[in-house]
């Protein structure tokens, strides 16, 4: 995989965490080790990027920025 495709896989990964902190709102915490649950968002671009897709690929981390869109 090229770096620029790594990065951009980040970016997205980053995009659609955000998004799903946003939409969903609070949710009960996952165990670590505990799988994700599935879900399926739009990309930039309207394509449909899906976890389990994504985890096809190879393992992944996903990473919640915590009150990072909360208002001051």
């Amino acid at each position: 995989m090229t770096r620029a495709r790594q990065i951009l896989r980040a970016a997205i990964l980053w995009v659609v965490a955000g998004l799903l902190c946003a939409l969903v709102g609070p949710a009960g915490a996952i165990d670590v080790g505990q799988k994700a649950p599935d879900f399926t968002l739009t990309a930039p671009g309207g394509r449909q990027v899906r976890l389990a897709d994504l985890l096809d690929k190879g393992p992944l981390v996903l990473y919640t920025f915590i009150d990072a869109f909360a208002a001051a």
